[in-house]
């Protein structure tokens, strides 16, 4: 008899989840996103000078350098020149003018000072483009560990 007094005696188990605890954290997690959501969109102005550059591709030919001093002076290296050399904007464009009519797929690469204007590099870049055709111009910089060590 004691064996069947257990066996109704047997209670059924509960096999539901409290989720209020999860609710609640739900909730604040919420809270907070829309908070700091708007917080996220913050940025800097920055005038950026306008151009028509077009992206550019690798060569394996050796690349026509234009040099930006800090002064805004220009100077051209191309193979089969020792140093620079110091040119103005007009014998700029009728010299690159003419590597590029000679082989279209040139690159040329205008390497401008640290402490030189960014507004003076990006005219020499759309000048390259605009009036000298080039169709490949891109802007050259130095590895950041060249930089530290000057």
């Amino acid at each position: 008899m004691a064996t069947t007094s257990r066996r109704h005696r047997k209670r059924k188990l509960k096999a539901d989840i409290n989720v209020v605890p999860y609710i609640d954290v739900m909730l604040v997690l919420l809270i907070i996103f829309m908070v700091t959501a708007p917080l996220l969109n913050v940025g800097v102005d920055v005038n950026l000078p306008q151009s028509d550059a077009k992206p550019l591709e690798q060569s394996k030919k050796q690349p026509v350098v234009v040099q930006v001093q800090r002064d805004g002076a220009l100077s051209l290296t191309y193979e089969g020149l020792d140093r620079p050399q110091a040119v103005d904007r007009a014998a700029l464009v009728a010299k690159v003018r003419g590597f590029v009519q000679a082989d279209p797929q040139l690159s040329v690469y205008v390497a401008g000072d640290r402490d030189a204007s960014y507004q003076t590099v990006y005219e020499v870049l759309t000048l390259l483009q605009r009036d000298a055709k080039v169709s490949r111009a891109g802007l050259m910089g130095a590895p950041a560990d060249s930089a530290k060590a000057k």
